[in-house]
């Protein structure tokens, strides 16, 4: 057992320097490598973070500016809305407007028109009882003998 032993120690003794140069190598590789890669790794999270957050502020400004633009434009149209009906009751006033005067200046027509009417039948009147008048005595005169006739007609 002792041989066993003594070639187990000879075995660790032989093993020693490969175990300090892998000690050596891990430590070399965490200096030269793992620390820089790891650094570069955090640099490029940072980047990639930082971007994202850009990227996320920028949405939500262009969100925001969406919606000024949106109620703007809402109101743009609300304007537009507000002045076309402005104009179409100005439109219909208008026309209310200058319908009542035809309506007047009609009114004036026919009224006119009546009293020229009125006054023709007046005239017509006239000249009939004055016509009727003559045609009497006329007819008088010629049934009635002429001594009759003339005491009527002069009554």
């Amino acid at each position: 057992m002792e041989q066993i032993l003594n070639q187990l120690g000879g075995l660790v003794l032989g093993a020693v320097p490969t175990m300090v140069l892998f000690i050596l190598l891990v430590i070399a590789y965490g200096l030269l490598v793992r620390r820089p890669l790891d650094r570069i790794l955090a640099e490029r999270h940072a980047r990639t973070a930082g971007a994202m957050e850009q990227a996320k502020g920028a949405i939500a400004a262009a969100e925001a500016e969406t919606g000024a633009y949106e109620e703007k434009l809402r109101r743009a149209k609300t304007d537009l809305f507000e002045a076309r009906e402005q104009r179409l009751k100005q439109w219909a006033a208008e026309r209310e407007a200058a319908l009542d005067q035809v309506r007047q200046l009609s009114q004036q027509r026919v009224s006119s028109a009546r009293q020229d009417i009125e006054q023709s039948v007046a005239d017509a009147r006239t000249q009939i009882e004055i016509a009727s008048s003559d045609l009497t005595a006329r007819v008088l005169a010629a049934v009635l003998p002429s001594k009759v006739a003339s005491i009527e007609v002069a009554q």
